[in-house]
C-alpha cells in the first residue's frame, strides 16, 4: 500500500507542476577591437523616449519570459535538501530578508562540506516579498554561471521557509571593502603586486561590473538598484553583481515601469527614473557612472552634503557629479558619458567594457591614489526614506 501510494503522490505532484526550461542565453562576450569607435559613435543598441528596444534575438527572451512565469518545479536539479544545511551567522539583512552564512553537505555532488551563503526571508515579511523572492530564484535559475554574476548553487522550496543557496563570496560587499581600505592610509600606484589597492586594482572592479552587468543584459534583465554596496568581491579581487532579482516582469518588454513607492536609491537613479518611474538597460548604464564614482571615491556617497530632495532637483536641471581631483579624464569621460540626460545617448555595456579594457591596455594609473583627498568625501549613515 505505501508503494502506491507514494507513486501516486509522486504522479500528481507531477501533474500539477511543468519542469522548468533551462535553456541559457548569451554567453562568453567579445569584445571587437575597433579603433573608429570614439566616445560619440557607437552602434550599440538605441533607446526611444527612454524606452529600450528590443534584442535583436526576441525569440530568446520571449522563451525567457516564458519561463519566468512557469510555477517552481519542486524536483528539479535546483533542489537541495535542507537538513544538509548548517547556519552560522547573519551576513547581511534588510527590512524583509536576510542572507547568512552555511555550511552544506555534499553541494551539487561534490563531497564533504561546502561554505555557502543562503537568502530567505524574515518571519515579518509578507507575500509580495515572498513573491519577489521567488522570482528572483527563477532569475537566477535561467542563467548560466558568469564569472561576475554571483552564481546560484541551489534551493529549498518545498516548504516554509524559502532558501535561495548562493556561493560564498568571501570579502562581502565592494563598498564596505572600498571604505575599510582607507584605514590602511598607504597606496601602493604601481601595477605590480600589493596588498594595498592600486589604481589598476580600482579600474579593473569597474571592467568586471560592466562585464556582469553586460551578461545581464544580453539575458534581458534589468537591475534597477545597481551600486557598490550590491556587488559582492572575492579574495582574488574578482568583483559579482548581486541583487538584481528585481527583473521579474521585465525580461519580455525590456522596460520596467514602478508601480509603487519605498525606500529608493535616489543617488544611484536616472533622471526618467526618478521623474517617470522608467527604467531600462540605460537606467542601469546611468548607475554604473554612479558606481564608477563610488569606486574612484573608495566608497563615499555620491553627492556629499546634498538631501536627496536637492540631488533630484539638480540632476533633473543638468547637474553632474564632479570629476573628483585624484581621477584622470579619461576615466570621467567614461562616467560622464554613462550620466547623459538622453537615455538614447548612454553607451550600451558592451561599449562600456570596450572602453575600460582600453584603459586597462595602457601603463597609465587613472585613479592617483597617493592624492586621494580623504578630506574632500564622507559618508552619510543614514537618510530617512533613502537607500544609501
Amino acid at each position: 500500500m505505501a508503494v502506491i501510494f507514494r507513486k501516486r503522490l509522486y504522479l500528481s505532484k507531477t501533474k500539477e507542476k511543468e519542469d522548468m526550461r533551462k535553456e541559457s542565453s548569451g554567453g562568453s562576450i567579445v569584445l571587437q577591437d575597433d579603433p573608429r569607435l570614439g566616445m560619440q559613435q557607437w552602434s550599440g543598441p538605441r533607446a526611444f523616449n527612454n524606452r529600450y528596444e528590443p534584442w535583436e534575438s526576441d525569440s530568446n527572451h520571449n522563451q525567457a519570459s516564458n519561463q519566468m512565469s512557469s510555477p517552481i518545479n519542486k524536483t528539479d536539479r535546483w533542489e537541495f535538501p535542507r537538513h544538509r544545511l548548517k547556519f552560522f551567522n547573519i551576513l547581511g539583512e534588510g527590512a524583509f530578508g536576510q542572507v547568512w552564512k552555511c555550511e552544506a553537505t555534499e553541494l551539487n555532488d561534490k563531497e564533504g562540506l561546502s561554505i555557502v551563503a543562503v537568502k530567505t526571508l524574515k518571519e515579518n515579511a509578507n507575500e509580495k516579498e515572498r513573491s519577489d523572492l521567488i522570482s528572483e530564484l527563477q532569475v537566477m535559475k535561467m542563467l548560466e554561471p558568469h564569472p561576475n554574476v554571483v552564481r546560484l548553487l541551489g534551493c529549498c522550496t518545498e516548504k516554509e521557509p524559502i532558501f535561495l543557496i548562493m556561493e560564498y563570496v568571501t570579502k562581502g560587499k565592494l563598498q564596505s571593502y572600498l571604505r575599510n581600505s582607507r584605514a590602511e592610509r598607504y597606496y601602493n600606484n604601481m601595477h605590480g603586486q600589493s596588498k594595498s589597492l592600486t589604481s589598476r586594482d580600482l579600474t579593473s572592479f569597474v571592467y568586471q561590473v560592466a562585464k556582469g552587468m553586460d551578461y545581464l543584459s544580453i539575458n534581458g534583465i534589468i537591475h534597477r538598484d545597481l551600486a557598490a554596496r550590491n556587488v559582492l568581491i572575492t579574495e582574488d579581487h574578482v568583483c559579482k553583481v548581486a541583487d538584481f532579482g528585481f527583473a521579474r516582469d521585465v525580461i519580455a518588454s525590456h522596460v520596467y515601469e514602478r508601480k509603487s513607492e519605498g525606500r529608493l536609491p535616489i543617488r544611484w537613479m536616472a533622471p526618467e527614473s526618478l521623474y517617470d518611474n522608467i527604467f531600462s538597460v540605460k537606467s542601469d548604464v546611468w548607475s554604473f557612472g554612479i558606481l564608477m564614482w563610488e569606486v574612484v571615491t573608495l566608497g563615499s556617497t555620491p553627492y556629499p552634503g546634498m538631501s536627496a530632495a536637492e540631488v533630484m532637483k539638480k540632476v533633473r536641471d543638468g547637474y553632474r557629479l564632479d570629476k573628483p581631483e585624484h581621477c584622470r579624464r579619461e576615466l570621467y569621460n567614461i562616467m560622464y558619458y554613462c550620466w547623459d540626460k538622453d537615455a538614447k545617448q548612454r553607451p550600451s555595456f558592451a561599449e562600456c567594457v570596450e572602453l575600460l579594457e582600453k584603459l586597462l591596455m595602457t601603463e597609465t594609473d587613472y585613479i592617483e591614489l597617493e592624492r586621494f583627498p580623504d578630506h574632500s568625501y564622507y559618508n552619510m549613515v543614514s537618510l530617512s526614506g533613502e537607500k544609501l
